[in-house]
Order: structure tokens, then C-alpha cells, then sequence
């Protein structure tokens, strides 16, 4: 391969990781550009497990031979077999070395005697001729190894194709990088900060799918809406550090109750309001965890337990068209309890369907209606 071939090459598979919109996708990207960069039929990456002594396997791309996935869930190799994981990766790197990749075939190693027979057995065992294995070094430590081989019958790799796998391992760990910054301005733009849970716009963007899955598939779709009680009096006299334990327990509680509604969404939708979504579970299942949701608010030492309201599809509450109806049900339901004051979860549409006053109260014509509707249900209007 002349040296413009390779350098575009290069050029293309950096531009595949760039353009990846995932992890998944830039392993692959990574893993289809090296095959094609080195002219082999069959690449993988694989990273480096140290807390379990392993190397496991992202992606296999190319030609794959028989029990080798696109994206293995356990494809997994104990580091001892492969002494020469830890010597470069590891020992020779820390030496003052550098992380060179190096060439195997099928009839026994290019260089190196004594080294890598478990990979020139599997070379075998698959139906490959040779390989170059490159580690990918990605923040200063060793991170894990890119792998290319060819079929038997071509020409075996040789030293000068190391070397380009060494420049390719280069850009693949480059490209991790950008991948996994992205990774952390998604999740940082989906998360709220104090309690690790999704925040108001991770919900907004999964209740508008959830809403159109109701309304193309009928699926059941549930909000519940929670108001922390107490968090003033804990901030005024205990101090907002307090204040922000009571949210960090109570975004706990919510996480553990919601872990009974399988793929159910938990978020703080900011203050000391929160919300949990499911799609799926019944509106009597989803009850029941609000049910558990209470009784452990209640529990904790600190607050004054907590409002829940809920609105589900599954309720007689009318055509659910929009996200925001939806939430409108459960923040009416919501604020009925706090005026209340109960301990257990107020559902809409169960105190009279569509009658029901946080029917009414949500579906009220804004402003002047709702706000004096509103005011009623809160006791605030004699």
C-alpha cells in the first residue's frame, strides 16, 4: 500500500470516529477503519479489564468466523494467556518504552520466540493467517488493543504494517477520547448534578415518546410527580448542605421505588419536585410503588414526608394527546395532596373520571380559571 493510500487511510478512519454518535458506533468505526487501512478481512478492539484480568471484546468486524458477534456481550480472554499484555502494555511501556504493535502468523510468531502461542492457536482454530495487534494507550495508561488479521494464502503481515497499526492505534485512542467527552456532556446535560438522577429535559424528550407510544401503540403511560415536604424548614434551620442530604436521600428512595417499574424513568425535575415515568406497568402497579414511594418518605429523618401525584393513561382521565396534559394531571394531582396533607398518592381521574376536580383543575382554561381552581384545591380560597 503506497504511502497516499495509507495516510487517506488514516484520514478516513479518523473521520469515522469523529462521526460517530456513540460508543458503539465509534468502536466500530474504529475497527472497520483499521481493517481497511491495513487491508485485512477481519478487525477487532477489545478493551483492557484490569479489575478482572481480562481482555473483553467491544466489536468484531469483517469476516467473522463462527461464534464471533458484531457486538459480543461475554467475549472475554484471561490476560494469562496473552503474556505479552502485560509485558507491553504494562512492564516494557512503564520501562520507558513505547507501545509498538507487533505481527503474528499462523505458523508461529514473526518475533519474539516463546511468546503469543495462544493467539497463534486461535489464528488457527479461525481460519486466519496472520495478525498485528496494537495496544491503544488512551489517557496515559494502557487502555486495551486493536486487533487486524488476514486470511491464509495472502501475503502476512510484516514489520512495516506494526508500524501503521501503531499510527492507527494512535487515532483510535484519539477518537475514544473525543467519544467518551461527548459521552460526558450528554449524560452531564440529561443529569442533574446534586442527586445523579435524569433531569427536567431527559423527562420532557422521554414523556413526548412515551405520549407517542401511547398514541400509536397504545401503550400505558404513567407520570408521577412527588414534592418533597419540608425542604424550607430544613434549609432555614438546619442549613441548605442539610437540605441538599434530604434531596440526595429522598432521589434515592425514588430510584429504589422505581426499580420496581422495569425501564421506569426517575428524575428531579428541579427544587424539591420529582418525577418518575414508566411506560408499560399498570396504573394500579405504578399506584403501588407511589404507595411504597410515601411510606419510605416518610420514613426518613429528615422533611416532613413527601406529596405524590400521579396521572396514567390507564385511568379514566380522557384522550391523552400531548405530553403536557399528561403532566398537568399529575402536577393537579399533586398539588391536591400537598394541600391535604396525604399520606398516600392522589390519582387522577379516580375520584369521579372525568369530573374528577384534578381532571378539572388540569384541563381549566389558563390563566384566571386554573389559578382560582387552583387556589381551591390548595385551600387558599374560603
Amino acid at each position: 500500500m503506497g504511502e497516499d493510500v495509507r495516510l487517506r487511510a488514516v484520514v478516513m478512519l479518523a473521520q469515522g470516529m469523529a462521526a460517530a454518535q456513540s460508543p458503539r458506533e465509534s468502536w466500530r468505526a474504529a475497527a472497520l477503519g483499521a481493517c481497511h487501512a491495513l487491508s485485512g478481512n477481519f478487525a477487532a478492539l477489545s478493551v483492557w479489564e484490569r479489575e478482572r484480568g481480562q481482555l473483553r471484546v467491544l466489536v468484531n468486524v469483517g469476516e467473522r468466523a463462527a461464534g464471533e458477534e458484531e457486538f459480543p456481550e461475554g467475549e472475554t480472554y484471561p490476560v494469562h494467556q496473552f503474556p505479552e499484555i502485560t509485558e507491553f502494555l504494562h512492564e516494557r511501556w512503564a520501562g520507558g518504552g513505547e507501545p509498538d504493535a507487533w505481527v503474528e502468523t499462523a505458523a508461529g510468531p514473526v518475533e519474539r520466540a516463546g511468546y503469543c502461542h495462544q493467539r497463534v492457536a486461535a489464528l488457527r482454530r479461525r481460519g486466519r493467517g496472520s495478525c498485528v495487534v496494537a495496544p491503544v494507550v488512551l489517557h496515559g495508561r494502557a487502555w486495551g488493543e486493536l486487533y487486524v488479521a488476514r486470511p491464509p494464502g495472502v501475503p502476512a503481515f510484516v514489520p512495516a504494517d506494526a508500524d501503521l497499526a501503531t499510527v492507527l492505534a494512535s487515532v483510535v485512542a484519539a477518537g475514544l477520547a473525543q467519544t467518551e467527552r461527548l459521552e460526558e456532556a450528554r449524560r452531564l446535560a440529561f443529569t442533574d448534578a446534586l442527586t445523579g438522577l435524569a433531569n427536567r429535559r431527559a423527562v420532557d424528550i422521554r414523556l413526548d415518546q412515551a405520549v407517542e407510544r401511547h398514541r400509536v401503540e397504545g401503550a400505558v403511560v404513567s407520570l408521577v410527580v412527588c414534592d418533597l415536604n419540608g425542604l424550607k424548614r430544613v434549609n432555614d434551620t438546619l442549613g441548605h448542605a442539610i437540605g441538599d442530604r434530604l434531596l440526595e436521600r429522598f432521589g434515592s428512595v425514588l430510584s429504589l421505588c422505581g426499580a420496581m417499574l422495569p425501564g421506569a424513568l426517575v428524575a428531579r425535575l428541579g427544587g424539591d419536585e420529582f418525577c418518575l415515568l414508566a411506560v408499560g406497568p399498570s396504573a394500579d402497579e405504578v399506584v403501588r410503588v407511589g404507595d411504597e414511594v410515601c411510606s419510605r418518605a416518610a420514613e426518613l429523618e429528615l422533611g416532613e414526608g413527601v406529596a405524590v401525584g400521579i396521572a396514567s393513561t390507564g385511568d379514566p382521565i380522557g384522550e391523552v394527546r400531548s405530553a403536557r396534559r399528561l403532566f398537568r394531571l399529575a402536577d393537579a394531582a399533586q398539588y391536591k395532596a400537598k394541600a391535604a396533607r396525604a399520606a398516600r398518592p392522589v390519582v387522577a381521574g379516580r375520584d369521579g373520571g372525568l369530573d374528577d376536580p384534578v381532571v378539572r383543575l388540569a384541563d381549566a382554561p389558563p390563566p384566571v380559571t386554573a389559578d382560582r381552581e387552583r387556589r381551591r384545591i390548595r385551600g387558599l380560597d374560603q
